[in-house]
């Protein structure tokens, strides 16, 4: 039984076309017309692209179009069509209450880890320690000195080993007595974990 793709390469021969010659008079790429010719339908476009090739290849090759066609329908394989039985839809995201809840918990249990950490971090760190007055080598005329700093809250802070009071934000200012003999203030911060800070201000009693 003579097929649709032996009866376009016969007429071709006849024609003494070759492939590319072919592919360039009706613009149909050589590799197809070689898959046609080679009845290879499984690796060709669908039937209705095919159909329109073999038309065109028989219009120019000067064989009948209309017994081409009927015999490519009869020789044209439908291709199978894969159906998944059970299509995939676990892949579609939608926004669940389910989903609420656990990203709802998940942030909380961020929040609550990194504020416990921050406050670990804050614990064992030594205190902050600022001295706003005295200067350094400053000059003092009188037997008693103004402080005034900043320290970290909580902590306890003493000057000379004087205890020193401080605000709710770790502010102190305050007057402490001295004596001719006093050469510096040494501030100490210590904290609640019993991390030490230690300053020293050297001054100038005249």
């Amino acid at each position: 039984m003579i097929t649709v793709g032996e009866i376009l390469k016969e007429a071709r021969l006849k024609k003494k076309l070759s492939l590319s010659n072919l592919e360039k008079e009706t613009k149909i790429k050589k590799e197809f017309i070689d898959l046609i010719e080679n009845n290879s339908w499984d690796k060709l476009p669908d039937y209705p692209v095919v159909s329109g090739f073999v038309k065109n290849l028989a219009d120019f090759l000067d064989i009948s179009a209309e017994t081409t066609n009927a015999i490519l329908r009869r020789d044209y394989l439908p291709k199978k069509l894969h159906i998944n039985p059970k299509p995939d839809i676990g892949s579609k995201f939608y926004w669940s209450p389910k989903l609420t809840f656990v990203t709802s918990i998940s942030l909380l249990t961020l929040l609550v880890l990194s504020y416990l950490g921050f406050e670990y971090l804050k614990f064992i760190k030594p205190p902050e320690l600022e001295i706003y007055n005295p200067k350094n080598n400053e000059i003092v005329l009188e037997n008693k000195i103004k402080i005034i700093g900043k320290t970290t809250t909580d902590v306890i802070l003493t000057v000379n080993n004087q205890p020193i009071l401080l605000d709710q934000e770790g502010n102190f200012q305050t007057e402490i007595e001295i004596t001719k003999d006093t050469r510096n203030l040494l501030f100490k911060a210590i904290s609640r974990s019993g991390k030490i800070t230690e300053k020293k201000v050297e001054i100038n009693v005249e």
